[in-house]
């Protein structure tokens, strides 16, 4: 039979698949020799099967019984004892860290014998009802289903009746009625009494963690962070220790450095009497973890030895969970902590320097979305006159968010659904306000500390966030905060937050380009740039240094061109002529399509065509020396011509007086109207029907190279033709296309070669593609157009109709419009290039849809082996960062 239940000796590190990451790390501490309260790992594959069958697998119980009674026999206490009583938590522990999205139970075997017991241990009666009624209060939320402001509102109940605001002013016989209190709370909304019995408080806990892995927030929190779904988490039942037994206790949380900024040093947050749910839930404002030092010398000294211990035996800064009873420090849990993308390109650097990682280690981690996340704009420090500071908080999580004040996660992903940017303003935040975090442009609290549930969660996200603004009094309930100075905030006023210094704004507050943008775009040099800037500058180097995959951009302007250049592109792999063609110029395709004589025709096209000649020459030359690859036009046909409704209501209005011009465009419309026009007349097809149209973009084309060439430029002219689906199509286009550029080149006495290729986005191209090889020198594979025509739906249409439902069904893991459909149009991209390849050698591969800047994306055309992504000239850092980080992972993982 499989092995269900491990002891924190049996794991390590590297067992994170079966003992999840809280587990597989505790039995690394364990490992250690560091000081960890004896327990066990029931692992993902109890909750696999859990979650399939609706029930534990055979054996478990067993594994169950047997391990417990080890550690009752180890701590010399029995679980639920009513003279001397073992007490346990029950926690998850997924293989990826899920702050507050699961469940967890402390002080599970209390009941009314063993609670004297535990008083009696204890030597403190209120602490052990203080710990009974927390068992209750957990239970019955986590396990029982039970609304916890059920339970939080008789706790602030007790406290009002105490006159203060902080459970620790109250008493043991406080506790003890609010025991009572909650026990009815149970019986009143579960309809039974609160479990006396220990063993079934710890299975319960149990299959109430392992049905949290399908909570509403951690199935929102996994799609998110892209985490998969089949996963399961673990289960980890440790004895407990208090932190809640008086002064000379406390519980706190530690990281080897600053999780926000990177800086070295001592941070974290502390709370002395106190378990550890206080501190990550924010609802206890806490001291800095340096005050331990004043507090308690000792376990301060052991904790940075210890935290130097994790962070050189992990390599990496180190997340720690700790509690000291009575003088005695514990270590719960430690795991590579969260942190903010600045923090990240920080750290990479500072370990690299310390010789802890290699060049290629310090690149693979950081990622592309952290790096886009540092090229948002920030708040602009000089344009702050007339602007109103409300106050100060903690810079939990850095960025510049801007919003309508909100003070519910139901109406941040309201106001998000109608577009509008919001900040969701709270007390605190706890694992039910995910959604509204996910919503919101920005997360502002007034208590909780930069290990509270909002911070540890915002930086995960790369959300920005402000909490533990003390000063600011928020009214959940009546939709206001109130400001020093007593400025009152409603509902619906727009507010400023900088994660990066805590500031709080009332208004708008101007911003300007990060440092990390003006370094891209050359206005600051690597060297005149702060730690962060000069990070980017080293491993985005390093990245360049070990791509294979080339970076080019999606561009359709010289401005964009020049851009996408400053930033690193090494060439443009698609330039849009549609786009081209609107404003002014929409007149002049009217005109051709409209066209019934030839003469009309050319009249057209001679207007059009130095047009265009002027729009390609501007593109070379900021690209000069680079490859531009350029895709003939390829709207749907609608796009450029009127309205059929609005046409046909005008006609008639105007009856007898209507215009001949807007008699035959009505019949033009009527007779080329589409049902669907984004697979009708578009691509090679109108190429193919509006004769001279695709003649007159190559004599463009050519005679602009021709020009830059003469003018001492070195132009790189690809000519791509869009919509194929047969070779035929090709092969028509491409004459025409070579007796046009053959023209050019005597009438001009130059000579610029040009690839001629085609664009795949339909699958018959794909799985035609040796065929079309024959007559492509390249391919670019157009993952838009592919993607709606492999799924058979239109992202325009079908986005907003069921997208979010297929995302909560799991038939979508994300989006594929977002990240490629490897299953699908992924296999057609390989089918595609192999057949490809089999056909000419040297032809030359690429993606220019929008997948061509998402990270997994470019991981995929790299393993596939395509020699170049394209993406819009602000996605191309990301791309670039993500090439060198596919190469580099694909070395590591040849070398294992």
């Amino acid at each position: 039979m499989p092995k269900f239940v491990y002891d924190f000796t049996e794991g390590n590190k590297d067992l994170k698949d079966l003992l999840g990451g809280k587990g597989a790390n505790l039995a690394e501490m364990t490992n250690l020799g560091l000081p960890v309260p004896p327990g066990f790992t029931i692992t993902t594959e109890a909750c696999r099967h859990y979650l399939e069958h609706g029930t534990v697998p055979e054996g478990l119980t067993a594994e169950v019984d047997a391990h417990l009674a080890a550690l009752e026999t180890a701590m010399g206490k029995r679980l639920g004892d009513p003279t001397d009583p073992l007490l346990v938590s029950v926690r998850s522990g997924a293989k990826f860290s899920m702050p507050g999205m699961m469940e967890t139970v402390l002080n599970i075997g209390l009941n009314d014998e063993s609670v004297a017991g535990l008083a009696a241990q204890a030597g403190d009666e209120r602490f052990a009802w203080d710990s009974y009624r927390r068992l209750i209060q957990m239970f019955g939320k986590t396990v029982l289903d039970i609304e916890g402001e059920l339970f939080e509102d008789a706790l602030e109940a007790a406290k009002r009746d105490r006159g203060s605001d902080d459970d620790g002013d109250l008493t043991a016989d406080d506790f003890r009625a609010l025991v009572a209190t909650f026990k009815g709370i149970v019986r009143d909304h579960a309809g039974r009494e609160f479990p006396a019995e220990p063993r079934e408080q710890m299975d319960l806990a149990v299959k109430a963690v392992f049905d949290s892995w399908n909570a509403d927030r951690a199935i929102l929190y996994r799609r998110q962070e892209r985490i998969p779904v089949d996963l399961g988490t673990a289960v980890n039942i440790c004895s407990m220790v208090f932190g809640n037994l008086g002064q000379d206790s406390g519980t706190g949380v530690a990281f080897t450095r600053d999780p926000a900024s990177g800086q070295q040093g001592i941070y974290g947050d502390y709370l002395q009497n106190a378990q550890g749910e206080d501190v990550v839930a924010g609802i206890r404002n806490v001291v800095p973890l340096t005050e331990l030092e004043r507090i308690d010398k000792a376990s301060y000294d052991e904790l940075l030895q210890i935290m130097e211990t994790l962070e050189n035996h992990y390599r990496d800064m180190c997340d720690i969970e700790f509690t000291i009873e009575r003088g005695k420090l514990w270590m719960l849990q430690t795991r590579v902590g969260k942190r903010t993308a600045a923090a990240a390109f920080r750290i990479a650097c500072q370990l690299w320097d310390q010789g802890l990682i290699t060049a290629d280690e310090a690149t693979d981690r950081v990622t592309g979305d952290q790096l886009a996340q540092l090229m948002f704009p920030r708040f602009d420090a000089d344009r702050l006159d007339g602007v109103t500071r409300l106050t100060k908080g903690m810079n939990a999580s850095p960025g510049a968010a801007v919003g309508k004040a909100v003070f519910t996660s139901e109406k941040a992903v309201a106001l998000a659904a109608e577009g509008v940017d919001t900040i969701l303003v709270r007390r605190e935040t706890n694992p039910d306000d995910l959604a509204g975090m996910v919503a919101a442009q920005g997360v502002l609290t007034s208590r909780g500390g930069k290990t509270s549930h909002a911070a540890v969660v915002a930086r995960g996200m790369g959300k920005t966030c402000v909490c533990g603004a003390e000063e600011l009094e928020v009214d959940v309930k009546g939709g206001t905060f109130i400001a020093p100075g007593d400025v009152v905030v409603r509902e619906g006023d727009v507010v400023s937050i900088d994660g990066s210094t805590g500031e709080v704004y009332l208004g708008e507050v101007p911003v300007k380009h990060s440092p990390v943008v003006q370094y891209f775009e050359g206005e600051l040099r690597a060297s005149d740039g702060d730690e962060l800037v000069q990070s980017v500058h080293r491993l985005m180097k390093h990245a360049d240094d070990a791509a294979r995959l080339a970076v080019r951009a999606n561009a359709d302007t010289p401005e964009d061109a020049a851009r996408a250049r400053r930033f690193g592109a090494q060439g443009i792999g698609l330039c849009r002529t549609e786009h081209m063609f609107l404003g002014d110029r929409r007149q002049l395709v009217e005109q051709l399509i409209l066209a019934e004589e030839p003469g009309d025709r050319e009249a057209a096209l001679a207007e059009l065509e130095p047009l265009q000649r002027a729009d390609f020459t501007g593109i070379f030359e900021a690209m000069d020396g680079l490859p531009v690859t350029i895709r003939l036009i390829d709207p749907p046909l609608h796009e450029f011509l009127p309205d059929l409704t609005e046409l046909s209501v005008k006609v008639a209005l105007a009856g007898d007086a209507a215009s001949p011009q807007d008699r035959r465009l009505l019949e033009a419309v009527h007779r080329l109207h589409e049902q669907n026009p984004m697979l009708g007349l578009r691509g090679v097809r109108l190429g193919l029907v509006i004769s001279g149209l695709f003649a007159m973009q190559v004599r463009a084309i050519a005679e602009a190279a021709a020009d830059r060439k003469k003018a001492g430029g070195d132009p790189r002219p690809e000519i791509m033709i869009p919509l194929v689906g047969a070779v035929q199509e090709l092969e028509a286009v491409r004459e025409e296309a070579e007796r046009v550029l053959a023209e050019v080149a005597a009438e001009t006495g130059v000579n610029v070669p040009a690839l001629i290729g085609t664009m795949i986005e339909l699958p018959r191209a794909a799985l035609t593609a040796g065929q079309i090889a024959e007559a492509a020198e390249f391919f670019s594979f157009g993952t838009n157009d592919l993607t709606q025509t492999t799924w058979g739906f239109s992202r325009d249409d079908v986005e907003a109709a069921f997208f979010s439902r297929y995302l909560d069904l799991g038939i979508f893991g994300v989006s594929p419009f977002e990240t490629l459909d490897r299953d699908g149009v992924g296999r057609l991209v390989r089918i595609a290039a192999e057949e490809g390849r089999k056909a000419r050698p040297g032809i030359k591969l690429g993606i220019c849809g929008e997948h061509g800047g998402d990270p997994d994306s470019v991981h995929f055309c790299h393993e596939t082996g395509l020699d170049y992504v394209s993406c819009s000239p602000f996605r191309v850092p990301v791309a670039r960062l993500e090439a060198g980080r596919a190469a580099i992972e694909a070395v590591a993982s040849d070398h294992r």
